[in-house]
């Protein structure tokens, strides 16, 4: 997240000081790039490794500072939650072995990470969106206490003016609210750099934002969310929805939010970029930034810009320009925000070596991207890989129709070989990395679409619960073996496998595929779902689903006795129903749910989240879930 030296006040004098001096570092960078003073001529590449950190029980686990502290700093750091850390990798010039060095460098990395997070009873797992990962987990007590985060989350509520709405259809369809900004959270990914000098900046940026889709395409690796499965790769709804500061009128203006690909294309300079952004988008934090950056100048020195730094890392564009000082020389890069964290090692750096090789050869192949090709194309292409991943289809060079694989397989590919080998990369690593992106895209198997098959594969056995456990635990020990997802056999669910951690809270085994009725309804229509469907209890839920009763089947036996004696006429189900029903949780656990229900002698429990009815538990799951332990202990016995 950068910077984290926040002042403690941001009132409104402080305010327009920090954005002063974000002024005086724009009109500073116009003068470096002006005098040379921007490094050029030098091609290095970097990455940033997030990964999520879980328990025994495949789920979030907050000991991210411990691990941290055993770590010692170094390069790793923490990310927004405690169920999140971070590691910076070197940067390197791009040639030779440098792909094999920043794979070796990441996985002794991850290898002293988990060293470190099994002291802590903690496992490390690679993937854009953690499969297990539930509402419990993103509440303010889940972030990392960091000044900056908070203040981040207190000023984006405060603009947003309610709670951030997320709606994404893909399968399933997941529709939520959330108050406050840990739905971020939710996302971790691989993020690499390309250094370029100010001069070269416009084109090779729009040639960036050219070639994500494809890359991204062939890189997926977040299908599912809150347990649907939605996008291939959901990253992108989700953080975009997940920042969304705007207010209802801008809205309706069609307002670009944080977290974008984009408008146009860059036609001279970064400066348009960064000048763009201060105007749409105002400060939402401040810092303490010392001497102006001109009186730097003036003394030979290279200012470090620490506003226009911080605030454009409150700017989520997917391809982002960043300026950085190293060793007192000022320099330009592109970080692609893009690429997901996982399936393994091995498919990361094949998707940053997909990425390098297209920047290195695309630009004499296709010369000035932006006459080939719309900008709406490219913004369009990006979204539709989202989506679809390898299924997608794009409008290419001159908007011509391809298919993602097929464009990748015949055209992208053979030109990154030679992107990569024009820069004097080594012939074995070029031949290893780009052979894992042509065997994925070959044989379909993204790390998205291993997911889905693996869902697919397990059916409707165990709960819902049970699969996205084995799911998760399924990615860590292919991980650990190293082998890329293309590789991977689908994750199994076997029954016998079942534990407790499958069943500690009434969340995990719910039911939620509800049928409901309106206080409104007539009773036949209750009698008539228990009789259809085989239930024994209808939830009675209002227009904007929340509960506001429950009608059992002992009642509607009542009323029967009293129509044989001639006593019955319609009724409307708010006549008859509880509307005092005992209700749980998602977060209750089970042996807390099953005293509720013997201590008020009642066969089912409504389950509430945010006064929204998500679920029911009845005396029957229970029942299920006894006998489904019952029979594992007999076996192993």
């Amino acid at each position: 997240m950068g910077e984290h030296q926040i002042t403690e006040r941001n009132d409104d004098a402080e305010m327009r000081r920090f954005v002063k001096a974000l002024l005086e570092d724009v009109r500073a960078l116009e003068v470096m790039i002006d005098r040379g003073i921007i490094e050029a001529g030098v091609r290095r590449i970097g990455a940033e490794q997030e990964m999520f950190l879980i328990d025994r029980s495949y789920r979030p686990t907050r000991t991210a500072l411990q691990i941290l502290d055993q770590l010692g700093g170094g390069n790793f750091t923490t990310e927004l939650g405690l169920f999140n850390l971070e590691a910076n990798l070197t940067p390197r010039e791009l040639g030779g072995d440098c792909l094999s060095q920043m794979e070796a460098e990441l996985g002794d990395s991850l290898e002293r990470i988990r060293e470190v997070a099994g002291q802590v009873d903690t496992r490390v797992v690679l993937c854009g969106i953690l499969p297990t990962l539930g509402k419990a987990h993103l509440g303010l007590d889940h972030m990392t206490p960091n000044p900056r985060y908070h203040q981040l989350n207190d000023t984006m509520v405060r603009l947003r003016g309610g709670d951030f709405q997320t709606l994404i259809k893909g399968v399933d369809e997941l529709q939520t609210s959330h108050d406050n900004v840990m739905l971020e959270a939710c996302n971790t990914s691989f993020q690499i750099h390309f250094q370029v000098g100010a001069k070269s900046f416009p084109r090779l940026y729009n040639l960036a934002q050219a070639v994500t889709a494809p890359v991204l395409a062939a890189g997926v690796n977040s299908p599912v969310l809150l347990q649907h499965r939605l996008w291939h790769e959901t990253r992108v709804a989700l953080f975009q929805q997940s920042l969304d500061l705007r207010s209802e009128t801008g809205v309706q203006r069609g307002s670009r939010q944080r977290v974008s690909f984009g408008d146009n294309w860059v036609k001279h300079s970064v400066l348009e970029i960064f000048r763009e952004d201060i105007a749409r988008f105002r400060a939402l934090i401040s810092v303490e930034t010392g001497e102006s950056p001109l009186e730097t100048l003036e003394r030979g020195e290279v200012p470090k810009l620490t506003a226009l730094c911080l605030h454009n890392g409150t700017i989520y564009r997917w391809n982002r320009p960043c300026y950085g000082v190293k060793d007192g020389v000022a320099h330009l890069r592109i970080e692609n925000r893009v690429l997901p964290a996982g399936p393994s090692v091995l498919d990361e750096i094949a998707n940053a070596a997909f990425f390098f090789g297209l920047m290195c050869s695309l630009d004499q192949e296709y010369g000035d991207v932006t006459e080939v090709m719309e900008f709406d194309d490219a913004k369009g292409n990006f979204l539709a890989a989202a989506r679809y991943g390898l299924h997608a289809r794009f409008r290419w060079l001159h908007g011509k129709p391809a298919a993602a694989d097929e464009l990748i397989i015949t055209h992208l590919l053979p030109l990154a070989r030679s992107g990569l080998a024009d820069r004097g990369l080594d012939a074995g690593d070029i031949d290893r990395f780009l052979g894992v992106i042509e065997e994925r895209v070959r044989q379909d198997r993204t790390g998205s679409q291993w997911v889905f098959d693996s869902l697919a594969g397990m059916g409707d056995r165990g709960s819902s619960d049970e699969r996205y456990r084995v799911l998760t635990a399924a990615m860590v020990d292919h991980q650990i073996g190293g082998r890329p997802v293309h590789e991977w056999e689908p994750a199994q669910l076997v029954i016998e496998q079942t534990d407790r951690e499958s069943y500690r809270t009434v969340g995990q085994f719910m039911t939620t595929d509800l049928f409901t009725v309106h206080p409104e309804d007539i009773v036949d229509l209750a009698a008539s779902l228990m009789e259809w469907e085989h239930v024994r209890h209808v939830p009675v839920e209002d227009v904007e689903g929340r509960l506001v009763g429950l009608v059992s089947h002992r009642v509607l036996l009542r009323m029967l006795a009293r129509g044989a004696r001639g006593e019955v006429k319609p009724v409307a189900v708010r006549e008859i129903m509880r509307a005092d029903a005992v209700t749980v949780t998602p977060q209750t656990t089970t042996v807390e749910a099953i005293d509720l229900m013997r201590k008020h002698q009642v066969g089912c429990l409504p389950v509430v989240q945010e006064g929204k009815l998500v679920g029911i538990v009845t005396e029957h799951d229970f029942v299920k879930v006894a006998a489904g332990l019952l029979d594992r202990w007999l076996r192993e016995e």
